[in-house]
């Protein structure tokens, strides 16, 4: 996400996919706003309910997302909202890079605006990474049983592990101790997603620990996968590493207490 979107976070709707914008706002919107409920103008003879700010920003994202690009005048009549109201949040959206406009000229006359949203806004719009994996992993299996889902798994711990090393070797001299490396490391995960942070306690052990689980869906019902992350902080580190506290089986963390360096395996 560009700069100015992270910037703008307070002014942006919650998502039904949990962005991190969306969660900087959340306290100060609603749940959940469906296009059934806000998405058109009330043609029952009601009286129209004047939307909140958030909730008009976020009707204007879904129905621009379904119909394509519109005009203010457009996208009032639909919401059953002022012209002014739109236009004040089209701006700040457009302000956060979520949405652009364009000149569109029909004959004389002035030419019209029209909003489309833009593709940074597709994090805002439900996404299912979650199902996608689990049936990638339920598929792996049904070919190739758990076998081949080792060794893909494996095949991936290499790779990410491979990365991570070469971003050790970029930052860290190579004879930096394992307190170094696991800073690193830390940073790495919670680039992620995983909320995590090194610790070193008052007698030198050396901890990560992940306030989140940044595929907690996927772990709870494959059990490889978290296998897969501890091999591959062995990988990485090169050093015995033991998990002393597990999300996905209840604990508020997970929590991985490393040991002395030994033989890094290939």
């Amino acid at each position: 996400m560009p700069e100015r979107a992270q910037q703008a976070g307070s002014e942006l709707p919650e998502t039904v996919a949990g962005s991190e914008r969306a969660q900087q706002a959340g306290s100060e919107l609603p749940e959940t706003v469906a296009v059934s409920t806000f998405g058109h103008a009330p043609t029952n003879g009601a009286p129209t309910v004047i939307p909140s700010p958030s909730s008009l920003r976020r009707a204007i994202l879904v129905n621009l997302r379904q119909r394509g690009p519109m005009s203010p005048d457009a996208l009032a009549t639909h919401l059953g909202a002022s012209r002014t109201g739109v236009l004040q949040q089209l701006h700040a959206l457009e302000e956060g890079g979520l949405v652009s406009h364009q000149l569109e000229r029909h004959g004389v006359g002035r030419p019209r605006h029209r909003y489309d949203v833009t593709p940074d806004a597709q994090d805002l719009f439900p996404m299912d990474y979650d199902g996608f994996a689990l049936g990638l992993i339920e598929a792996i299996s049904a070919v190739g049983g758990e076998e081949l889902l080792d060794e893909v798994l494996a095949a991936r711990r290499r790779q990410l592990g491979n990365r991570i090393r070469e971003r050790l070797v970029e930052r860290l001299a190579a004879d930096a101790p394992l307190a170094d490396r696991v800073r690193e490391l830390a940073v790495v995960q919670d680039a992620a997603g995983y909320l995590a942070e090194a610790i070193i306690g008052p007698d030198g052990t050396i901890r990560i620990r992940e306030h989140n689980c940044a595929i907690y869906h996927v772990s709870r019902e494959v059990n490889l996968c978290c296998e897969a992350e501890l091999a591959l902080f062995r990988y990485v580190c090169g050093t015995n590493v033991e998990r002393e506290t597990h999300i996905a089986a209840g604990d508020r963390s997970c929590t991985f207490r490393f040991g002395q360096p030994t033989n890094r395996p290939d």
